[in-house]
């Protein structure tokens, strides 16, 4: 909770976004700043930055939310964790 709050002073603009998925809770996307929050089931989040938003769009429309995380996203973009 302590998290998503401090995510939520530094990106007040992060739309969240719960997903249905065996390894993601949720996604959240700053579109100003292009940013991508990506929040796992074991409750670690990573941003990732320079996300375009129809990127974000493929992601949250992907038959297997995981899998297009993995192959379009994971490794492809400049991360940190939060």
């Amino acid at each position: 909770m302590v998290i998503q709050f401090e995510a939520r002073m530094r990106y007040p603009d992060m739309y969240r976004f719960p997903v249905s998925s065996t390894s993601l809770r949720s996604i959240g996307y700053d579109v100003k700043k292009k940013v991508l929050e990506v929040e796992f089931l074991s409750g670690r989040i990573y941003r990732y930055f320079g996300v375009p938003g129809a990127l974000l769009i493929k992601l949250l429309t992907a038959k297997s939310i995981g899998w297009f995380f993995n192959r379009h996203v994971r490794e492809r973009y400049e991360y940190a964790e939060v």
